[in-house]
């Protein structure tokens, strides 16, 4: 049996791996900023990035199939961005041979999507978002003097088939990252893409939206690197999304456990799934903006001195609820058994659930979703569920998750909450299972409004 654990050598335990979003490479001038981060931190061996801002998106519309007109001119648009790179380094002639070369993919794989969409050909089209970006910003690194090697991701992080949520092959990637990345570092910076991989038979996957920055996490574990560092267009993470509430705080440090819940409910700061390798491996994260980084930002780590009762509100759009309904639950055994049997066996992940005698409540994330194709609720999985219990499906709701410490022994919890949502509908609520946290399910047309009054009271 092949041990999965990362084992680091002295070399890149001393190094760390850099992960920049797409607002952070949208064009050459923010590309430029990047660049300059790494030539201030030499420690930085591997680079991860997403596909500059806008891309992913124009690929999904093109991916989902769309006639000839919106077509070109969606083609344009992409086209329009890289060259908005291109056009502004020294040596464009060779780069712009390799940009063409992906964009006549895209056109190509726009063209079959428009005669019958897959999740499969959606994977390899958006891919190529993540491809560009990388080329691009190895060549603007090597106009600056910084020794940097393109390196296909796909080579390292090999996934199951489950085409956009893809789920990595840990053995592999400890094992592939090690012997093909690893030898490399202490003569260049490898650059590489997040988001994507590559299933059994060869083909690309996506690791879901957000993915790049669990690919940083799990590249970083593997190599054992001293830190993650994620750069964005935000210095830090905040008590809430500051685009809701202008005045929220930065949290200059946060405990593993507490930014775990933040990312899993719904702060965008992190992917919720980034902190799984950096919490395995000890390994703590920095979030920092790449266009002010000496405006510091947040360390995410093991522990933190006085961590306060409430720490911070995030907020997750896009949620779906599933109310199952049936007599047969009355005084019955195996009934939730055999209903997680079912979601399990469609992939179906839970996120907060209720219950009563005869009545089951949970949610399901939908913000994953790039496709109606990849809709979770399938036309298979509700008649199976039918056949069991009536079932109820109600959409456009929000998730908003008050996360502290010690929630579940703080007296007076629910009056301060409460107090503030008088005026609205809490359509479920969930408490006790975590000392982290407190979930609210909103109407999602109430839910900036929720956040603010809870932030004006809380904090």
């Amino acid at each position: 049996m092949t041990d999965n654990t990362a084992t680091s050598s002295p070399l890149s335990s001393s190094y760390t791996i850099a992960k920049f979003g797409g607002t952070s490479v949208a064009d050459f001038a923010s590309m430029e900023k990047c660049a300059d981060i790494i030539l201030d931190k030499k420690s930085t061996r591997v680079v991860v990035l997403s596909a500059s801002s806008g891309i992913t998106n124009l690929l999904i519309e093109l991916a989902a199939g769309v006639e000839v007109a919106e077509r070109k001119a969606l083609l344009n648009k992409v086209r329009n961005i890289e060259y908005g790179i291109i056009n502004k380094l020294a040596n464009s002639e060779i780069i712009s041979q390799e940009i063409d070369r992906l964009l006549e993919n895209i056109e190509m794989l726009s063209e079959a999507a428009a005669l019958a969409t897959s999740d499969a050909l959606t994977d390899e089209l958006v891919s190529h978002g993540e491809l560009m970006s990388t080329l691009l910003f190895v060549e603007l690194l090597r106009e600056k003097g910084v020794p940097a090697d393109w390196f296909d991701v796909r080579k390292i992080m090999k996934t199951n088939d489950l085409f956009c949520r893809a789920e990595p092959d840990m053995i592999q990637l400890t094992e592939l990252t090690q012997s093909l990345v690893q030898p490399r570092l202490e003569k260049s910076v490898i650059v590489t893409q997040g988001f994507i991989g590559q299933e059994p038979k060869g083909r690309t996957t996506t690791l879901g939206r957000g993915g790049s920055d669990y690919t940083a996490a799990l590249i970083g574990e593997a190599l054992g690197v001293s830190r993650v560092d994620i750069w964005t267009d935000v210095p830090g993470i905040y008590s809430t999304d500051p685009r809701i509430v202008p005045d929220a705080q930065r949290i200059d440090q946060i405990a593993f456990d507490e930014a775990a819940e933040m990312a899993t409910f719904g702060a965008k700061i992190l992917h919720p799934a980034t902190l799984l390798p950096a919490v395995r491996s000890g390994i703590p994260v920095f979030v920092g903006s790449s266009k002010a980084p000496e405006q510091g930002g947040t360390l995410v780590c093991a522990q933190t001195d006085n961590p306060p009762v409430f720490r911070a509100i995030a907020l997750r759009r896009k949620q779906t609820l599933l109310t199952l309904h049936s007599m047969k639950m009355l005084h019955a055994r195996g009934f939730l058994a055999e209903i997680f049997t079912i979601l399990s066996r469609h992939h179906i992940s839970v996120d907060v659930i209720t219950t009563s005698e005869v009545s089951i409540a949970l949610t399901l994330d939908t913000t994953g979703i790039t496709n109606s194709s990849s809709s979770l609720l399938t036309n298979a999985l509700l008649t199976e569920l039918s056949s069991l219990c009536r079932v109820e499906v109600e959409e456009n709701l929000a998730l908003v998750a008050v996360i502290g410490n010690d929630l579940s022994q703080t007296s007076g919890l629910g009056a301060k909450i409460f107090s503030a949502l008088e005026h609205y509908n809490v359509r479920m609520i969930s408490h006790g299972a975590s000392p982290h946290n407190l979930c609210l399910l909103v109407n999602g047309d109430d839910a900036d409004n929720i956040v603010r009054r809870l932030h004006s009271k809380l904090f």
